[in-house]
């Protein structure tokens, strides 16, 4: 009996174990099935940077990858307590939205053309929108296409609800189907509308002050129409399209679009669409939170330049008309000042079709204009001209020399010249050159104001001042990317010319202090001078939104010249450490008061701003790649993070993070126009990249981590790789790059 209840009890023990054995291995498969049903865009924070360091934050943009439409929730910041009703499209990135909706239960007694609302519960990702308007109990989901979105609103009741719709600056109608109307938004340009609800309204209102008034259509500033349902039902959804060529084409926009109300299928269609485009680079490593910081940065890659062809057809506002596109689409909306850098290289690298297209775009918005010069901030209404030199020509010879063939080489050439030629070198200016630029081209650098000095030159913008020192740098590489067009296209002639020109830097370059420094008309250097504050409110005086330690960095395409300048390999890594220790000068508050571009800081380092981004990378030419390496790791795990801060600057809509795609993979573009990129160290044990070519690229960092950044060796497709470039035909082939990481520098490597 003894022997039979201890057999029990061992038989109980058994299947109680292999009950427990088998629950583990299905909950862990269970676990192990929900982790790799974690898709890209699940990583994606649209959050991260929403509460600037000072200047502008992210945006928590919703749009599909480079598309017209766009909407993020309107409120002054990511704190305020209200938001400014609901958006139907964001026109330029920063921009409010063109149209607003506010949903309501009851009229208010002052009802105004854009109503405020306490909210609560929201939730965004790339793809949809979800809001809880808490005081009115409504909560609000929204999805969107690439010209058409979709609202649906859950009243609290079967009341009656009403739909305020407003445009800021235009004209509203309701045919008795459908509301229509239009919005000015600069530069003689409109953006249209077109929408539909899925119930008709009972009653079609128009404000007039704060009183409605029966009435179909609304014009002038702050046109609004109300729509009025009764007892609608819980549920209330409205479709619309939208455009920049007309009414009838917005309608078509969302017709061809949006054929239902089926707002489930709409998000999922969103959502298999971003999946598409983050995956083309897939990461794989222990740390979640580096893979949100990566595909963050990779989905803000993709808000900007925007598609605007619809059916064939775009408004172009470089010449006010509307023309085929010809079987390319046509896109704008891109800064180039700070896109050049990295937002440019990544597309040729995962998008060369797309590249094409805009580079196409480039050249017809440059034939389109009163004068034929390449734009350098293409916005939807325009080129703003904003900021300095004209970096469009690194675009185009960094797509070329990489086999893009997309688009007229020739014209393009021919319009990069006359900007850097014939337009004047005066920041934020599209006027013809004038005397400083005749200047510029007989002494060879841009002459700088002594302080107190008045400007004489009338293309100078008076908030902006002449920049002399960054023009100068600028236009030196501006000149260089011309130069190497000039060869590829047999110009002789050309060649040699700016060639020359593109060594103009070495003018301004002071040998007793190793800065570059401004001189004035007579070839003096101004004296006495601070590199750290001289030159007034963002340095405008004589360098350009951050101080003369940034800008000491500024000759990307002839870097061996610039060691040599500095005295050698030695004393270059000696400056490099010296300006990651340089003090601020003064307290935060007054530094930032004159330099607020130039944040981020470690010692004089910015962080913030693109024009410091290929600075860490510079070690690996003077023979220290270790530093690169270290530099890269601390920089982007002290400034880019997965939280509301995890931006350091003024992102501008992909220009920024797209350096953290590049170093986080594990090399970078140093030199738009060469067909090469500088190594780094890579964040991910694995990182694939689906080429167009059908290809893929793969890049092994075994053993890394935050803590194993160095690498001790490394092998390109079995064969070992002893330097710190990478070519792009060796990515465009296919092909495996493998590094050992380890946690000490491996000093001998690559050197």
């Amino acid at each position: 009996m003894l022997n039979k209840n201890i057999n029990l009890k061992h038989k109980t023990f058994l299947r109680t174990v292999c009950c427990f054995s088998f629950l583990s291995i299905f909950l862990l498969k269970g676990f192990s099935q929900s982790q790799k049903q974690k898709d890209f865009v699940d990583y994606v924070n649209p959050y991260m940077g929403n509460i600037s360091h000072l200047l502008v934050p992210t945006y928590p943009t919703v749009h599909l990858p480079n598309s017209i439409l766009r909407v993020y929730p309107e409120r002054d910041d990511f704190t305020s307590d209200r938001l400014y009703g609901l958006p139907l499209i964001v026109t330029s990135h920063r921009g409010s939205s063109a149209f607003n909706l506010s949903p309501m239960l009851q009229l208010p007694k002052e009802l105004k053309p854009v109503q405020l609302y306490s909210y609560d519960q929201e939730e965004i990702k790339p793809y949809r929108y979800s809001v809880v308007l808490d005081q009115e109990d409504i909560k609000v989901d929204y999805a969107l296409s690439h010209q058409s979105g979709m609202y649906t609103f859950a009243f609290p009741s079967t009341a009656t609800t009403y739909l305020q719709f407003n445009s800021r600056d235009g004209e509203l109608n309701w045919d008795g189907q459908a509301l229509s109307g239009s919005q000015e938004i600069g530069n003689g340009t409109r953006v249209y509308i077109y929408a539909v609800p899925d119930i008709q309204p009972t009653g079609v209102s128009k404000l007039q002050g704060q009183q409605l008034e029966k009435g179909m259509d609304a014009k002038g500033r702050n046109a609004c129409l109300v729509l009025q349902f009764d007892k609608a039902g819980a549920n209330l959804k409205i479709k619309y399209g939208v455009s920049f060529i007309d009414a009838a084409q917005a309608k078509a926009n969302l017709n061809r679009e949006i054929a239902d109300f089926d707002q489930k299928k709409l998000a999922e269609n969103g959502r298999k669409i971003w999946n598409q485009a983050l995956g083309k680079i897939a990461v794989e490593g222990d740390s979640e939170s580096d893979k949100n910081v990566f595909y963050t940065s990779l989905y803000r890659t993709y808000e900007r330049p925007v598609n605007i062809s619809e059916g064939g057809r775009y408004f172009s506002a470089f010449d006010g008309k509307v023309h085929s596109d010809e079987g390319k689409p046509f896109f704008t909306d891109d800064w180039i000042w700070d896109s050049y850098r990295a937002h440019h290289p990544l597309r040729v690298l995962l998008d060369p079709a797309s590249e094409s297209n805009i580079l196409h775009s480039f050249v017809r918005m440059s034939e389109q204009m009163d004068r034929p010069w390449l734009p350098t901030f293409p916005e939807i209404t325009g080129d703003s001209r904003r900021m300095n030199s004209n970096h469009g020509v690194a675009t185009l010879l960094d797509a070329y020399r990489k086999g893009i063939r997309g688009f007229d080489i020739q014209k393009a050439y021919l319009a990069a010249k006359g900007a850097i030629t014939e337009k004047t070198l005066a920041p934020w200016s599209g006027k013809p050159a004038g005397k400083m630029d005749e200047f510029f081209k007989e002494k060879g650098y841009i002459p700088a104001l002594h302080p107190g000095e008045q400007e004489i030159y009338p293309e100078v913008h008076g908030f902006e001042k002449r920049q002399p020192v960054a023009v100068t740098l600028g236009t030196s590489y501006d000149l260089w990317c011309l130069a190497q067009l000039a060869n590829e296209l047999g110009i002789k002639a050309d060649y040699d010319l700016f060639m020359k020109q593109s060594f103009n830097y070495r003018n301004l370059f002071n040998q007793q202090t190793k800065f570059f420094h401004p001189k004035d008309e007579k070839g003096n250097f101004i004296m006495p001078f601070d590199y750290v504050f001289a030159g007034g409110q963002g340095a405008r005086g004589y360098y350009g939104e951050n101080n003369a330690w940034i800008y000491r960095w500024d000759v990307q395409h002839n870097i061996p010249d610039l060691i040599k300048l500095m005295g050698g390999n030695q004393l270059f890594v000696q400056y490099l450490d010296e300006m990651f220790q340089q003090p601020l000068g003064r307290s935060k508050f007054d530094f930032y008061a004159q330099l607020p571009d130039h944040t981020g800081n470690v010692g004089q380092f910015s962080m913030a701003n693109e024009p410091a981004l290929h600075i860490p990378y510079l070690y690996n030419y003077a023979g220290q790649p270790w530093m690169t390496q270290k530099r890269i790791h601390k920089l982007i795990g002290e400034w880019f993070r997965n939280d509301l801060m995890g931006v350091p600057g003024d992102e501008d809509g992909g220009g920024m993070s797209a350096f953290v795609v590049f170093s986080q993979i594990g090399f970078y573009p140093v030199t738009p126009g060469l067909a090469s990129y500088s190594i780094g160290s890579p964040f991910f044990r694995k990182t694939t990249l689906s080429l167009p070519n059908g290809k893929s690229f793969v890049i092994i960092g075994k053993n890394a981590s935050a803590k194993n950044k160095y690498i001790q060796s490394a092998t390109l497709n079995g064969k070992p790789l002893n330097s710190t470039q990478l070519n792009h035909a060796d990515i465009l082939n296919g092909g495996t790059l493998e590094f050992v990481m380890g946690d000490k520098a491996n000093r001998n490597w690559a050197n």
